[in-house]
């Protein structure tokens, strides 16, 4: 189901983000820690993979550019 490449990118990336994330906490979004925190490792991955692939297709979809979300203050 799907392009596998692209898939494998998008796993790549999360894998990335993950290892970054458990290495230096303050680097990752409150999500990205709090499911780190509570949830296998790998399983996390493929979460964040998703939720990106849905910003991807919302963005291909609808136009527009990424605006990071907003740090609340």
């Amino acid at each position: 189901m799907g392009e596998r490449s692209l898939r494998r990118l998008l796993i790549l990336g999360a894998s990335l983000a993950t290892k970054v994330a458990a290495r230096d906490p303050d680097k990752a979004s409150a999500w990205l820690a709090g499911m780190l925190a509570r949830k296998p490792r790998m399983l996390v991955i493929v979460a964040l993979a998703n939720k990106m692939a849905r910003i991807v297709w919302a963005l291909m979809a609808h136009g527009g550019s990424y605006r990071a979300p907003a740090v609340a203050a």
